[in-house]
């Protein structure tokens, strides 16, 4: 540590020290051993005082004459000793020199007791940098100093003080007393408070108290470190000790307002008025501002008023504060009068006052008078600030204007108007709620270009709807783009991204990502093994699925009840229904627990394989195992008999959900409508629809197009419209599979131009069409023998990047035979 106030002090033995060096040594053991006890006589003689304060008295330090003085001392015999020297007109240098000397030469222990009155010395002679340094080392145990049993450093310096207090020629340790109260607070973070007031005790025990305004500054630091029962406790000790000043009052009055004790600020406020003592500006504040915040707005203007008769002027913090207690009330009439009469005084009205009206009207949803009131700022040569366009912002997302938000979010950046994380992230999420995520995506590259780092939530739900809206070359961009800033995403994050890029059909890319996190060392948890694994099977890769499941054991990560559903639900789609068994039997016997999902999941398997009694067989053993049976198991083997247009047997079930007191599902019915439309039982269909909404459960656009496949497949494309119509009414919006049935219906009733019709109104909707939509309408167009309208068809499938499949290429090489064969025939 250097210390300025003292600098190139000469030493005989050392040459030239500073005083920043005195000190700094705390390894006393490569020094020469103190001397021995024959040497130190213990209790020295008074011929020993003049030669000790002749060497203190000198200008420079002989280090000659202090090791014969030394071999001659004890820690005790110099303490006796020291404060006489130093009344004798001690060189506050050369005696700090002396002390070095002593202890990293020789080892030599002081006492807290001389500490203590070489701490006096240098603050009287005003050397206050070193006098502090050497307090706080004293403090901290960096000091060769005499071990007391059981002693703690600052409990010893106190006592030391007090003794020095008590000499029948007593020293004044006022200085050193204040210097201890804010040394303790300033330097030791954790425990200064503790050790201050610790201190505090014992010199007030011994009547020795620090000055006024290190009273004040211990009170002060108590409230601020939000230990307001000890302020309080310290306030009372001071009370029956001192005449209390109006600071002390006012800082246990904040106390008081700060704990929530009301009635006992109150109180306090009047004894003091009783004692004479007339309240500050601040007292009256302080008074104010526990009344607004306790919604004691009535009292809070008598005492503004009163303070006035008492001829003292309120101050804008005055103002402010019943401003700001007005306010957030929603007083809005009330606070606009305090306004004007502060505006009446002569006061300049600066951000704070503006702000707290633009405050209180956002969250009164007032926008357009916040609005007014930022108007009103500007209009006065008030710059609107960061407080006031992060309020403002908050309040317009709140009141459902987010397009607003997002200009005034602009109009700052414009401005250079520093922007917090708090209203970004406010506006990005507000825009990936309206799915507005190209404009959130530009945001979010504003914050990376200022090196702030977004909010993980909004960075995983942008980057899911990215990938969900056809972007997730723009999310891959994104994730890559933290990784340069060194914002490493979170596992939920890159796990939406790998998510999103499988569900977009880009397993390359996915996996690409998923090699990346490991060799960054990003975290990969359970649920980024099950993305990855859904991911391999969906595409029909599930031993490379199972491969991954061994490499998650090597890695330490447990797969869980998830994991081992995704592979056997891969198995089962794959038509590896013994392979699941086999495997599913291996891992509960390594002690896997099966859930009611895994059974569902193979009550599926058995039913696709047309093994409906093992089906069967599997839900009676789920019920003879007592499982709390759920829609899931019931609607899994529903299905099973539905696939194969067992109906009755599947309405059973149903009604057997219901004895048990479980509803059904979205599912059951559409698994129900699915089987009945698949024999032709189009009445049994269209009234299970009407049954779900009686049950109160609205048909998804999966049930409409369930039942509007129905009709189509017999040709009743009148029934199909008026349901297509009711979907529309229902504001249940028809996707990619409801448009490519009703065209497929329209083109096998030879109805091409209602099906080209419909293909504009679905692109038109929003809804892209894929191969599938493209090839059921040249099929369609073929088949009639409009081999240019298919061709056409193909055109517009290429420009809007819609990639030609085989299915494509033979429907339109048939149709080119067919036509050929029939011109050749004429």
């Amino acid at each position: 540590m250097k210390l300025p106030a003292a600098q190139n002090v000469q030493s005989v033995a050392h040459g030239t020290r500073s005083l920043a060096s005195i000190f700094s040594s705390t390894r006393p053991g490569r020094h020469r051993p103190p001397p021995s006890k024959k040497d130190r006589p213990s209790a020295p003689g008074p011929e020993l005082l003049t030669p000790l304060a002749t060497v203190l008295s000198r200008p420079s330090l002989d280090s000659s004459k202090c090791k014969s003085l030394l071999r001659r001392l004890s820690p005790h015999s110099f303490d006796r000793q020291f404060l006489l020297a130093v009344r004798s007109n001690a060189n506050p240098k050369t005696t700090l020199n002396f002390f070095y000397l002593a202890s990293e030469s020789f080892n030599f222990q002081f006492t807290f007791r001389s500490y203590c009155i070489l701490v006096h010395l240098l603050i009287s002679s005003k050397l206050l940098q070193p006098a502090r340094l050497l307090l706080i080392r004293l403090l901290d145990g960096k000091l060769p100093v005499l071990p007391v049993p059981g002693g703690v450093a600052h409990i010893e310096v106190a006592l030391a003080l007090t003794d020095l207090n008590s000499l029948p020629e007593p020293v004044p340790t006022i200085d050193v007393v204040d210097m201890l109260i804010h040394v303790c607070c300033s330097q030791f973070k954790t425990t200064g408070s503790k050790l201050a007031v610790d201190a505090f005790k014992v010199l007030a025990d011994r009547n020795l108290f620090p000055s006024p305004r290190t009273c004040s500054f211990l009170l002060g630091f108590l409230v601020k470190s939000n230990e307001l029962d000890t302020c309080l406790e310290v306030f009372e000790i001071l009370s029956r000790n001192i005449i209390l000043d109006v600071q002390l009052y006012s800082i246990a009055i904040n106390a008081y307002w700060k704990g929530g004790k009301v009635e006992d600020a109150i109180r306090l406020f009047s004894n003091m008025e009783e004692a004479c003592i007339s309240p500050s500006i601040i007292t009256y504040n302080v008074m104010m501002d526990g009344l607004c915040k306790n919604d004691r707005l009535h009292e809070a203007l008598e005492l503004k008023e009163k303070m006035v008769e008492g001829c003292m002027s309120p101050s804008l913090i005055t103002y402010s504060t019943l401003i700001n207690g007005l306010v957030k009330l929603e007083k809005f009439d009330e606070a606009n009068s305090v306004l004007r009469e502060l505006c009446e005084r002569g006061f300049i009205l600066n951000e704070v006052v503006y702000n707290t009206f633009i405050s209180g009207y956002c969250k009164a949803g007032k926008i357009r008078d916040a609005l007014m009131v930022r108007d009103n700022m500007v209009s006065m040569g008030l710059r609107p600030n960061k407080v006031t366009f992060n309020t403002l912002i908050q309040g317009l997302i709140k009141s459902n204007q987010g397009e607003q938000a997002e200009l005034l979010l602009e109009e700052m950046l414009s401005n250079g108007v520093e922007v917090n994380l708090g209203s970004y992230s406010t506006v990005i999420h507000c825009l990936c709620t309206k799915s507005e995520f190209d404009r959130a995506l530009k945001l979010i590259k504003v914050m990376l270009l200022r090196n702030l780092r977004p909010n993980d939530a909004i960075l995983t739900t942008l980057i899911g709807g990215l990938c969900k809206n056809g972007k997730s070359s723009e999310a891959t961009e994104l994730w890559f783009s933290l990784l340069d800033k060194r914002f490493n995403p979170s596992t939920p994050t890159s796990n939406a991204l790998i998510y999103g890029l499988f569900e977009a059909g880009n397993s390359i890319e996915a996996v690409r990502i998923f090699r990346e996190m490991q060799q960054r060392d990003l975290k990969i948890d359970t649920h980024t093994y099950n993305i990855i694994i859904f991911g391999l099977c969906k595409e029909g890769k599930v031993t490379e699925g199972l491969k991954l499941r061994n490499k998650m054991l090597k890695r330490g990560i447990q797969p869980d009840v998830c994991t081992n559903n995704l592979l056997l639900h891969g198995l089962c789609d794959v038509g590896s229904l013994e392979k699941a068994k086999i495997i599913w039997d291996s891992w509960k016997r390594d002690g896997m627990i099966s859930n009611v999902v895994t059974y569902g999941i193979m009550i599926v398997g058995y039913c696709k394989a047309g093994q409906i009694e093992e089906a069967e067989n599997l839900f009676n053993k789920l019920v003879s195992m007592e499982v709390e049976l759920n829609a899931i198991v019931y609607n899994s083997l529903i299905r099973g008999y539905c696939d194969k247009g067992n109906i009755a047997s599947g309405l059973k079930l149903r009604d057997e959900m219901r004895g048990k007191g479980i509803q059904p599902t979205i599912s059951t019915y559409s698994s129900l409508m699915y089987g009945m439309s698949k024999i032709g039982a189009m009445d049994m269909a269209k009234d299970v629809l009407v049954e779900m909404r009686t049950e109160g459960l609205l048909p998804n656009t999966i049930c409409y197009t369930t039942v509007i496949q129905g009709y189509c497949q017999i040709g009743q494309m009148d029934e199909a419209e008026n349901l297509f119509h009711e979907m529309s009414l229902q504001g249940i919006h028809p996707n990619k599979i409801t448009y490519t049935v009703m065209i497929d219906g329209y083109c096998k009733l030879g109805k091409t131009k209602e099906a080209t019709k419909l293909l504009n109104v679905m692109v038109k909707n929003g809804v892209s069409p894929d191969a599938v939509t493209y090839n059921v309408l040249i099929n369609g167009f073929s088949r009639e023998g409009k081999l240019n309208e298919a061709f056409k068809t193909c055109d517009i499938m290429s420009r809007k990047s819609v990639s030609l499949d085989e299915i494509t290429y033979s429907t339109l090489i048939n149709g080119w035979t067919e036509q050929s064969a029939a011109a050749t025939l004429k």
